[in-house]
């Protein structure tokens, strides 16, 4: 063999030495990102993201990576916990209720963002409209405003008497003011009086429930806000002790002991959000993809409450709810 030919060969060898090297090589892993409000020493949030998207084949671990950042119910702490998100690269930001969006939003023009449990985002200035979010951010709205209304009718017919029905809602959240004052008006037409309990501090909480039930409320409507959800089994304790028939905003409170919710059905918002996280990761724009309103919804109840506020729900509300937790 020539030496020209010996070195030809030789190279061939090398090529072909390399190529199950190359092909071995990992490809690689998204990175998403998940920013709440919440605590995760108190809920089960960290397995909620990597439960909606497993059925969408996403494992944590192995074929993406989910980086978690908790407030711990100090909306402070949000904009520091979304630059830190921002400087780790994710490839998408998920960010459940109002303040979180808009801190995400605030961190980034260029990451995807991906919001959930928003009420209006466009009166919030998320989204430019829900056909055509513009920018880079996308998700789903839950109409909470729209369904302030809904939830006092139910609470009137649940408790036909009531006439003073106390609203807890959070000043700093600007979803929850938009319900408060959704709820004011819808008040008018039922007849009913409100007495408000505007907390923005958990501390707060035991002496509210105190000034409302001194005012003569007969029940309690809670807006969905971030403060109450990260302390929910506090307000539904806090409910319970001062016997007030209460219907909230995300069924997450009636699993903590709360008598009643009505909002958009969460099994299918789960797998609406998986599937547009799961467009972004394939390269979907966001601005391509519509903002999202719920088509169903669920109204749950809770026997167990009730029985220990000395309530009967009227047979007619019960037939309507589509689960009784007994």
């Amino acid at each position: 063999m020539t030496k020209k030919l010996f070195c030809a060969a030789l190279a061939v060898l090398v090529f072909a030495l390399c190529l199950p090297a190359q092909a071995q090589q990992p490809a690689k892993v998204p990175k998403v990102g998940r920013l709440s409000s919440g605590s995760l020493a108190s809920d089960a949030d960290r397995e909620f993201l990597g439960r909606v998207l497993r059925p969408l084949g996403y494992f944590d671990g192995k074929n993406i990576a989910i980086e978690f950042r908790y407030a711990d119910g100090k909306l402070d702490r949000l904009p520091a916990l979304a630059k830190e998100l921002v400087d780790l690269k994710v490839d998408v930001l998920v960010a459940s209720t109002t303040p979180v969006a808009l801190a995400a939003k605030n961190a980034t023009r260029t990451i995807p963002i991906v919001f959930f449990r928003v009420s209006d985002p466009i009166v919030v200035g998320l989204i430019d409209s829900l056909a055509r979010p513009g920018g880079n951010i996308t998700g789903l709205t839950d109409i909470g405003a729209v369904l302030a209304g809904k939830r006092l009718e139910l609470l009137k017919e649940t408790v036909p008497k009531v006439s003073r029905v106390a609203v807890l809602w959070d000043p700093q959240n600007p979803a929850s003011v938009q319900e408060w004052k959704e709820s004011q008006l819808v008040a008018r037409e039922l007849g009913l009086q409100l007495h408000s309990m505007a907390v923005s501090n958990a501390d707060r909480y035991e002496s509210a429930f105190k000034e409302a039930t001194k005012a003569r409320s007969g029940a309690l409507a809670v807006t969905g806000n971030s403060l109450a959800v990260a302390n929910r089994k506090q307000i539904a304790d806090l409910a319970i002790k001062n016997r007030l028939p209460a219907i909230y905003h995300w069924d997450v409170f009636v699993a903590s002991g709360g008598l009643m919710s009505y909002g958009p059905d969460q099994a299918e918002q789960d797998r609406r959000l998986a599937v547009i996280i799961d467009k972004i990761l394939k390269g979907t724009k966001p601005s391509e993809i519509p903002t999202e309103q719920p088509m169903r919804f669920e109204f749950i109840v809770n026997l167990n409450a009730a029985k220990q506020i000395g309530l009967t729900v009227p047979p007619n509300v019960l037939v309507r709810a589509q689960k009784v937790i007994r």
